[in-house]
């Protein structure tokens, strides 16, 4: 069987690799070919050209598409990948958000689609195809669609028609969130890291914490002010010395947190679940909601690392954030396995002192 995946982004990769390692076990992986849709932001790529590599170190082929390297390269790389797209008996995306793929979908002939996880908008993505709904990023501000969302609607609607099961295509969701309820037909498979286990690690531990960025400011959804705030918070009540950045975040918010806050900022060259299992990593790794408080306790398995999260007080959200975040939010923390909850700095600050 042949089979094409389209990745955005290093976590993409990384559960493309997790999901052929499982597929292979099975003896289902077929042959593999992964396309990276390379977006333009600096950090990103060097973290898909290191995940790249992995790929090709594992044996699975790359194609590297320079897909938004101008106004044509949307149609030079569409047409460049239409015969494959055709000939693919299955196809694995990592983002069925990304106007991108949902394009490509409408293309692929595949009886066969796979979705990994792109994080925590798994979940949502889930719901709403469990709904009926139109495929939206959950930090979206809600109301009605942009101009830009009605000229898409068509392809966007044959996209989530493409991603729901039928006698002629089957649809199953690799994860490592929690999804209580897919949508009929949907086969949930979990994602339990077990390449990256069995590849990386175990690390050595340090007695201090470390800190995981989120890219909530750069979303809108969290005010800058209130996230350094919290940050020094959690840095002064537990001891942490590394602030790991997510890859959006942007270089500004980083120096101010550097001088603010007196971390060490951290930039990976690899997704924090490598980094933390090649190590060495802190005994406690502080969180606010993000993929991460779902995945890194299972990279981390059988190490004495703990993870613990802080939920998003409401009085952080910005005034355009969308009224689905705090919700939301919460569900990441509340669905969490294996994790310490932190209810506030202020609480944790106290009870350290």
């Amino acid at each position: 069987m042949s089979t094409l995946a389209f990745v955005e982004s290093p976590v993409q990769l990384l559960n493309v690799l997790e999901w052929a390692h499982m597929a292979g076990a099975t003896g289902s992986a077929g042959e593999l070919t992964v396309v990276v849709l390379s977006p333009n932001d600096p950090m990103t790529r060097g973290q898909l050209r290191r995940m790249a590599q992995l790929a090709r170190d594992e044996g699975v082929q790359v194609r590297w598409e320079e897909a938004r390297g101008g106004p044509t390269a949307p149609f030079h790389t569409v047409g460049g990948l239409a015969g494959a797209l055709r000939r693919a008996d299955r196809v694995v995306i990592g983002d069925p958000f990304s106007r991108y793929v949902q394009l490509l979908l409408t293309i692929t002939r595949a009886r066969s689609l796979v979705v990994v996880d792109d994080g925590t908008a798994t979940m949502e993505f889930v719901s709403q195809l469990a709904r009926g709904e139109r495929l939206v990023r959950w930090h979206r501000r809600g109301g009605r669609p942009g101009p830009r969302d009605l000229v898409f609607a068509p392809v966007s609607g044959a996209a989530r028609r493409r991603l729901t099961p039928s006698s002629r295509r089957t649809v199953e969701v690799f994860s490592s969130m929690p999804i209580e309820s897919a949508p009929d037909g949907v086969t949930v498979t979990a994602n339990d890291f077990a390449w990256t286990r069995a590849r990386f690690g175990p690390p050595r531990v340090s007695r201090g914490a470390d800190l995981v960025g989120t890219s909530l400011v750069e979303t809108g959804v969290v005010d800058p002010d209130r996230y350094v705030d919290a940050v020094r918070g959690l840095a002064v009540a537990h001891g942490a010395t590394r602030y790991f950045a997510h890859r959006r975040e942007s270089a500004e918010k980083l120096h101010r947190l550097a001088v603010e806050t007196g971390l060490q900022v951290v930039r990976p060259d690899l997704p924090l679940e490598l980094i933390a299992r090649r190590g060495p990593i802190g005994r406690v790794i502080l969180s606010f909601p993000s993929t991460v408080v779902h995945t890194l306790p299972l990279a981390l398995a059988g190490t004495e690392v703990k993870v613990a999260v802080m939920d998003i007080d409401p009085s952080w959200l910005t005034e355009t954030a969308s009224p689905r975040a705090q919700g939301f939010l919460s569900g990441v923390t509340g669905t969490a396995r294996d994790v310490q909850r932190l209810a506030s700095v202020a609480a944790t600050a106290t009870a350290t002192a």
